[in-house]
């Protein structure tokens, strides 16, 4: 039996014996999932500035072989496995202390990363008080390399009340068949309201595009979240954005990640589709106006890190797919219609075993 027929046995079944949806799909707008801390902590009255940070964690399991990156082959990974990368995720965040964090790859309730609520975790474990979280991958099971349960997503934690958040679907990757696309991720924006004092009106938005589509998906992702900055400043409203935007800075070197991301024994690097050539995960060269898709944010929003220092060497560079290996390009990032501190943007490159991604911090001025 073919593995389409199998899926497609497995998923009636399921329908058949089951009450609760096999997949969860989304509304185009709905309320994200509210989080609070078990025991919460003072948050000083007034502040000038607020420190941002955005990180994607690969959900916790640091740089151990993940079958669906850098090369690995293992879908499932223990307790102790994850609590010892979260450990080390916590006393990143506790050594640097920030207001807000913009969390991308974060799971909640996954047989991968033995059903621990890492959102909650993290908010018992630091100064963060509240939480707000988006599914990008939810299922009862996913019926393929053992991975099973998942729920995955965005977060945004924060010193202060969140006050109410959405959930801003994404539109779904075209360039896959029916069923690979029922199984695969529903990424959104996740914008959280928070009760920053003296602020009627300040938001956190967080989002992570896709990675690996080999259409124009990437830039409809960018586009949207542009599009729902845009509306919070048409409204006066304050806001800090980023997340992983999978795309790298306006004339940084171009560069085709294809062999660079190639795993050992891979015949095949390219693939010819939609104009080609170029191999899912390259980062680069995907489509005609990849170098292009960041404009807009940098033209119109403070970033964390200008776009002059941003290019200019590796300081500021935020991934690589294998931990043996320096950070390579630059994919995460924070905008803001504030004003960031002058310096204060940082990249924390010494998080290398902690994630396949960076964390950046900055500074901004509240009025």
């Amino acid at each position: 039996m073919d593995k389409t027929r199998w899926l497609f046995f497995v998923i009636m079944a399921w329908f058949i014996t089951s009450c609760d949806p096999l997949i969860t799909t989304f509304d185009d707008v709905e309320s994200a999932v509210l989080y609070r801390a078990r025991n919460t902590t003072s948050t000083p009255a007034n502040n000038s500035t607020l420190q941002v940070m955005t990180w994607n964690i690969r959900f916790g399991i640091g740089r151990l072989p993940f079958f669906g990156d850098s090369c690995g082959d293992r879908s499932i990974f223990t307790e102790n496995e994850v609590m010892t990368t979260l450990d080390s995720i916590v006393a990143k965040i506790n050594s640097l202390d920030p207001d807000i964090v913009l969390f991308q790859e974060i799971d909640t309730e996954s047989k991968r990363t033995a059903y621990i609520d890492q959102v909650q975790w993290i908010l018992d474990h630091t100064n963060l008080n509240y939480g707000a979280f988006a599914s990008m991958w939810k299922s009862q099971v996913i019926p393929s390399d053992g991975i099973g349960r998942i729920d995955a997503g965005n977060a945004v934690l924060s010193k202060w009340k969140i006050e109410s958040a959405d959930r801003i679907q994404l539109p779904l990757r075209g360039d896959q068949d029916g069923l690979t696309q029922l199984f695969y991720l529903r990424r959104n924006i996740l914008k959280a309201k928070i009760t920053i004092p003296n602020q009627d009106s300040f938001y956190a938005v967080v989002t992570h595009s896709t990675a690996f589509a080999t259409d124009n998906t990437k830039q409809k992702h960018i586009d949207s979240f542009i599009d729902e900055l845009e509306r919070l400043e048409s409204s006066n409203s304050f806001f800090v954005g980023g997340g992983d935007l999978n795309s790298i800075p306006p004339g940084a070197l171009s560069h085709d990640f294809c062999e660079t991301d190639q795993c050992a024994g891979d015949t095949q690097v390219h693939v010819n589709l939609d104009g080609g050539p170029h191999r899912e995960g390259s980062y680069f060269n995907n489509f005609d106006n990849e170098p292009n898709l960041l404009e807009p944010l940098y033209n119109s929003y403070a970033p964390a890190i200008p776009l002059d220092i941003a290019i200019a060497g590796s300081t500021h560079t935020t991934h690589s797919t294998d931990s043996s290996f320096p950070w390579d390009r630059k994919l995460d990032y924070i905008f803001t219609n504030l004003n960031v501190v002058e310096n204060s943007g940082t990249t924390h490159q010494d998080t290398r075993l902690l994630s396949d991604h960076a964390p950046v911090t900055c500074l901004v001025t509240i009025p």
